[in-house]
């Protein structure tokens, strides 16, 4: 169904934090999840610290073939899904954008292995500005403040996961709740919403329709039923009263039975 799942970072949020959790947010499973981060909004005056951060943060990652805990980001999974993280990488910055990090595939850890990848200054252009690339690749953008944020946000066909980071939690859940997506965490990448089991988690967009989990993902496995009783009058209405008459005076009578209780 397809993803571009943004992540917000308004002035004040606690960036050592944010940058931790970015790391999960786009990196785990080496970005290779539907609910995986691939944009990333921060607000102008915070921008340079975050990027220098998280570009410092991202270039330490330990990057192997194993599991031990120590592994921070493995392989991908396909052929077909390397040359696509390298062709978008490839495609912005032939067109302008600026590698802060990663970038490479890795053939010395194996055949599929690909940077975590960091890049700014992507012109709308690049297949990766609003195409899906399901890889280790994501996109910085300083944005204005929060209403711009939030426009860019949600300007995508997609909706199916968001992330939100602010100065209080408060704040994060008043842009959170602008945010068109299925599921939006605040202070986290995707973890709070996923793990929620009992809250209904989907898409809007063409990232999906319909819910699972919760008292909406069990609805999609029942048949609904509906018996209806005729009460007071059929359509023919009262015998004596003439077939033109009564054609006259059903629509106003229909009008007013949406009034009755339990119409």
């Amino acid at each position: 169904l397809g993803v571009k799942n943004p992540m917000i970072v308004a002035a004040g949020a606690n960036l050592r934090e944010v940058t931790d959790a970015a790391v999960r947010a786009c990196y785990s499973n080496s970005g290779q999840l539907c609910i995986s981060i691939e944009r990333i909004y921060v607000e102008r005056s915070i921008a340079p610290e975050f990027l220098r951060m998280f570009g410092d943060r991202v270039r330490k990652m330990a990057l192997g073939p194993g599991y031990e805990l120590g592994t921070e980001m493995g392989s991908l999974v396909s052929e077909d899904q390397l040359k696509a993280v390298s062709g978008h990488v490839d495609d912005a910055v032939a067109k302008g954008a600026t590698v802060v990090a990663g970038g490479k595939p890795r053939p010395d850890l194996g055949p599929l292995f690909f940077e975590p990848t960091v890049l700014t200054d992507v012109p709308e252009d690049a297949e990766c500005y609003a195409n899906e690339t399901f890889g280790p690749l994501v996109s910085v953008y300083p944005v204005d403040d929060v209403e711009d944020a939030i426009r860019r946000a949600n300007d995508t066909e997609y909706g199916l996961n968001a992330s939100v980071w602010a100065a209080t939690k408060a704040q994060g859940e008043a842009i959170a709740a602008r945010v068109r997506a299925g599921t939006v965490n605040v202070d986290e990448g995707y973890a709070p919403a996923w793990g929620s089991t009992d809250a209904p988690m989907g898409g809007m967009g063409i990232s999906g329709v319909g819910r699972r989990h919760g008292a909406d993902g069990l609805l999609k496995y029942t048949e609904s039923q509906t018996i209806a009783v005729t009460r007071i009058l059929n359509l023919d209405g009262p015998r004596a009263v003439p077939r033109r008459v009564w054609a006259k005076a059903l629509p106003p009578f229909v009008d007013a039975l949406k009034w009755l209780p339990g119409r």
